[in-house]
């Protein structure tokens, strides 16, 4: 069996990590599949969203940090337990922020890999967390 977790990795450490050595649409766009799902409780993202996504939270979290702290294979799958963390600048999830509040909150993904690439990904963040602390 691969090591399908180093397919996932450049997802968080170059994707969802705010960094200036990549095109995160261009990578993004190898690294997913084209009929890609993001899957949450109530809603599906397809390849475009999330990428639209991703270059808004760049935007809006300039220091947005997507850090592994666990990383574990089961088939095609790989599973993720990460945490978040960063200071938005701007209207974030209806909150007014200014860049001088953090937040960190951990996030739960489980990747479907298929031909090298990642198909699905199934995604809990712990948003309401966030939310607290930026109020705090």
């Amino acid at each position: 069996m691969n090591d399908l977790k180093e397919v996932v990795r450049p997802f968080y450490t170059q994707c969802l990590t705010v960094n200036n050595e990549v095109n995160v649409a261009e990578l993004m766009g190898k690294l997913l599949a084209d009929n890609f799902e993001s899957r949450s409780s109530v809603e599906v993202k397809g390849k475009a969203q999330l990428i639209g996504q991703i270059q808004f939270f760049w935007k809006l979290i300039p220091d947005l940090r997507w850090e592994i702290q666990e990383i574990l294979q089961d088939g095609n799958n790989v599973i993720v337990r990460s945490m978040a963390s960063g200071k938005p600048n701007g209207d974030f999830m209806g909150l007014p922020t200014n860049g001088s509040k953090p937040f960190k909150i951990m996030t739960i993904d489980i990747h479907t890999i298929e031909n090298g690439r990642i198909v699905k990904v199934y995604h809990l963040e712990d948003w309401p967390t966030a939310m607290k602390q930026l109020k705090g």
